[in-house]
């Protein structure tokens, strides 16, 4: 689509490209606009869509073009893109973009807009309060059904949702929720308190958004209501923030997991080569420092290794497979407590499961190793039965340790993605060397 979009530019026949995009939806619509790298290409495409239609499109929109449209969009045209945006969007927008394009955007709205979208920017970063929208369908407790019908038919197209409405006390305090089906199979005279839900699930605008996620997967919510200490109903977050949040989380754990300091919102390709090389460079260090405790250790038996050369053509296949049993461990319990599914009591039972695992697969690993150095490549029978019982031993100990640093992690607060791959393949390794040398040592009397 975007060769065609190219070609009806270059020819000029801007209606044909309006048919084009009025075919399409939003998101295809952004996904068009995404690949343009021409700021006056993307302002003249989208230009080209109408009023409405560009005001859906542009959430989507990454935030270098919308950058590029704000720059080159009078006052007018800023105040009609943002005048039918929902406050979160806004909100994620601002966040996004330079302070002169902020200052644009906020000059552009009016003043009760202004006063909100600086309310939902004060809240601590990766809270509900930063996540949430204001604009939520509520309804005064003492209302009658008709008078609810009617006050919705009146501000229902500015919200977010609808299906979804809150009951409130003439104080603002979260009372009762109530289904738009609800609503509207009851009768005219009904009063609202009288069929609302009093049981309900609300979060507080200082929880992390993590735990505000977890609470939409266990009770499958496309909505959710945000209070503040008094109970008073602030604002609502939808289930389209909440993917977003689930997104943001599972990049940050998979860069904690691979020795990365921190993350960057921007894609692999716009990230600057200084910031990913800063990101990478905190544990590579660690790293690399730590490693010199596995080469002390094999400083500390070069007699062993001088008597019995090949013994050292073991050393990397040893370490590789404690490092790898170790990070499947660590892996699949860091996701078991990512989703519930465990909690640091279940240590007793996750160490006996992992202790299991680690026996079957020991035994069946270092048979196969076994065999292999016998018949394929001629080793001694002595070095070959001491490369295989190091290999059941490292496995069974690297899964364990995969399995309790993770867990080990929670206990004390942290994040145990922090105790992923680059710590327990240290670890492994450094244990992995001492039982070699020790059944070295003992079994070949060096």
């Amino acid at each position: 689509m975007k060769e065609i979009i190219e070609a009806l530019l270059k020819e000029k026949k801007y209606f044909e490209i309006k048919k084009q995009l009025n075919e399409l939806n939003t998101v295809e619509i952004s996904d068009i606009l995404n690949q343009f790298k021409s700021p006056e290409l993307v302002i003249m495409i989208f230009r080209l869509l109408k009023k409405d239609k560009a005001a859906d499109v542009f959430p989507y929109l990454d935030s270098e073009r919308q950058e590029m449209i704000i720059h080159a969009s009078t006052d007018i045209e800023t105040r009609e893109i943002f005048d039918e945006l929902y406050f979160d969007d806004i909100v994620d927008i601002i966040e996004e973009m330079p302070s002169n394009v902020v200052k644009k955007i906020l000059k552009n709205t009016d003043k009760k807009d202004r006063h909100l979208i600086n309310q939902l920017l004060k809240y601590p970063e990766n809270s509900a309060g930063s996540i949430m929208t204001t604009e939520y369908v509520d309804f005064q407790k003492n209302m009658t059904v008709s008078e609810a019908i009617e006050l919705l038919r009146k501000t229902g197209k500015d919200k977010e949702n609808i299906y979804t409405c809150y009951v409130t006390s003439e104080n603002g305090k979260l009372e009762g929720v109530l289904s738009l089906k609800e609503l509207i199979a009851k009768k005219d005279s009904t009063v609202i308190e009288d069929i609302m839900n009093k049981k309900f699930v609300s979060v507080h605008t200082d929880d992390d958004q993590e735990v505000v996620a977890d609470l939409f997967k266990k009770y499958d919510f496309i909505v959710m209501p945000v209070v503040d200490h008094e109970g008073r109903i602030l604002g609502i977050i939808t289930v389209d923030d909440v993917m977003d949040v689930v997104d943001q989380e599972v990049t940050e754990d998979f860069h904690k997991m691979a020795g990365i300091t921190s993350s960057t919102d921007d894609s692999y390709l716009k990230t600057s080569v200084f910031t990913m090389a800063r990101q990478r460079i905190g544990w590579l260090a660690v790293l690399m420092i730590s490693d010199t405790i596995s080469g002390n250790i094999i400083q500390g038996y070069e007699k062993v290794l001088a008597k019995s050369i090949i013994l050292t053509a073991f050393i990397p296949m040893l370490m590789s497979s404690g490092g790898n049993v170790g990070s499947q461990s660590s892996t699949v319990v860091i996701r078991s407590l990512a989703l519930g599914e465990i909690s640091p009591k279940d240590a007793f039972k996750v160490l006996k499961k992992e202790f299991s695992i680690g026996i079957m697969v020991s035994i069946v690993l270092s048979v196969l190793n076994f065999v292999r150095l016998i018949t394929l490549e001629k080793i001694n029978p002595t070095i070959a039965f001491i490369v295989s019982i190091t290999l059941v031993f490292t496995i069974i100990i690297s899964k364990i340790v995969g399995a309790l640093l993770p867990l080990g992690a929670k206990i004390l607060k942290a994040d145990p993605a922090v105790m992923a791959t680059p710590l327990i393949t240290t670890i492994s390794d450094a244990v992995t060397l001492i039982i070699y040398f020790k059944f070295a040592t003992t079994f070949l009397r060096l």
